[in-house]
């Protein structure tokens, strides 16, 4: 039997914790495919930025090994003890991995954090263990949301820069979650690696799973219309856009009210737009206060909502949205998926052309400039307004779920770039014996 070693600091959580991550996915699709599986992942979860429960992780009997490595906390994403925190993960895990590298038949690594992956491909090279990238984000790309200036954001993330093209240059084979993602691993040194792109996606079973439980607790009132968010509230992601959006709707319906009651003849039962903020971050306090400032009864935020009732969350939704500041770096994002899953339409102000082209190609929602509350007024009214559309796109939605991003099914292509990875791998160390 094979054993394969999957790392994963920051995007591996189990579902005793918060619902099963794309992670335990991909461990738990290698463990169907027949592999034996080693997980290493932190003794600290970046999620909730706290220390895990590991022991209470470890009595669940996972079909496959965990390994923590010790991990020191940080509090906030961007957070240069978060940089030092991952420097002392790569230090453990490649003492970790020098003295069990001879037991793996292959290495399937995420990135970031790059210098955790660069550490992992440069032990896998030095003993011939073929090494699989998986590309989550891009750093130092991303932080052009931080730091704004190039020249400095340049000196100040070199050594991001340089462990990825390390990790890069290492891969015997690539794993995206979007296209431009897959393309990264290639994109300066020009080599013929298997690769593939796997969107995030979720498992339905999962989700619909979630639904069925806490639908019942997920109460929606009948005169409310619910646009909801689901996932970090922090610097990429554009929430205050979304409540003014909200807030310039109400006043539309409020104005239509007041007309109605003037004329006796129409129906004057008009429904009120509630925004569902699930999830926390950085910038949740801020926009509490603002709410409150305002006086917005029908802005709610959940906080952090577990998986199986965010499920059920978006299910009750109306329409649900994907909503990122201009110039924002991301592609498909992990929330894509359960936004899919909902059937219901999806709002996007994510300007990544890959993205936007889904969105119009499959016909499941609609794009909007970032930043403009007017024209996000628009597009929450358009499905408001034609509940016949509304339906139409929400089925276009679950069918992509289905067809494209079900990790049940999807991600068996990584378990066959893998084997790509090692039969390669194989055939080049029976060619160097020959020689």
């Amino acid at each position: 039997m094979k054993k394969i070693c999957i790392v994963s600091m920051g995007y591996m959580w189990f579902p005793v914790e918060s619902g099963p991550s794309r992670f335990f996915q991909i461990a738990q699709t290698f463990v169907n495919c027949g592999y034996e599986v080693e997980v290493i992942t932190t003794d600290f979860q970046h999620f909730k930025k706290d220390k895990r429960e590991t022991k209470l992780i470890q009595a669940q009997n996972y079909p496959f090994q965990i390994t923590f490595i010790e991990t020191k906390p940080y509090k906030k994403n961007v957070d240069f003890r978060r940089v030092l925190s991952n420097r002392g993960v790569a230090k453990n895990l490649k003492a970790y991995l020098n003295l069990h590298i001879k037991e793996y038949d292959a290495v399937y690594c995420s990135i970031p954090a790059n210098d955790v992956a660069a550490a992992a491909s440069k032990i896998c090279k030095a003993n011939n263990v073929p090494f699989i990238v998986d590309i989550e984000d891009l750093w130092p790309e991303a932080m052009s949301m931080v730091v704004k200036n190039a020249t400095l954001r340049k000196i100040l993330f070199h050594s991001f820069q340089k462990d990825a093209e390390t990790t890069y240059q290492n891969c015997d084979a690539a794993i995206g979650t979007s296209e431009d993602y897959t393309a990264r691993a290639v994109k300066y040194n020009h080599r013929d690696l298997p690769m593939e792109t796997v969107y995030v996606g979720c498992n339905l079973e999962d989700f619909d799973g979630g639904v069925e439980i806490h639908k019942r607790e997920v109460e929606k009132p009948e005169d409310e219309f619910w646009l909801s968010y689901a996932g970090s509230i922090s610097t990429s992601y554009d929430i205050k856009n979304v409540i003014d959006a909200v807030i310039l709707c109400n006043q539309e319906l409020d104005q239509m009210a007041n007309t109605t009651q003037e004329h006796e003849s129409i129906d004057s039962n008009i429904k009120k737009i509630h925004l569902q903020i699930l999830g926390t971050g950085s910038e949740k306090d801020m926009l509490e206060a603002y709410v409150k400032e305002q006086g917005l009864d029908y802005v709610h935020f959940w906080g952090f909502t577990a998986y199986p009732r965010m499920a059920a969350a978006l299910d009750a939704s109306d329409v649900v949205i994907n909503s990122f500041v201009k110039g924002a770096p991301q592609s498909i994002v992990n929330k894509v998926g359960d936004y899919l899953a909902s059937g219901k339409p999806m709002l996007n102000t994510l300007e990544n052309p890959i993205f936007c082209n889904l969105v119009e190609k499959h016909q499941i929602g609609t794009n909007i400039e970032p930043g403009n509350a007017k024209a996000l007024k628009e597009a929450i009214l358009a499905y408001y307004n034609d509940p016949q559309k509304a339906e139409t796109i929400g089925r276009n939605a679950r069918n992509l779920a289905e067809t494209a991003f079900d990790r049940k099914t999807s991600y068996r292509k990584i378990v066959e770039v893998t084997e790509r990875a090692i039969d390669k791998g194989f055939a080049h160390r029976n060619d160097t014996i020959s020689k």
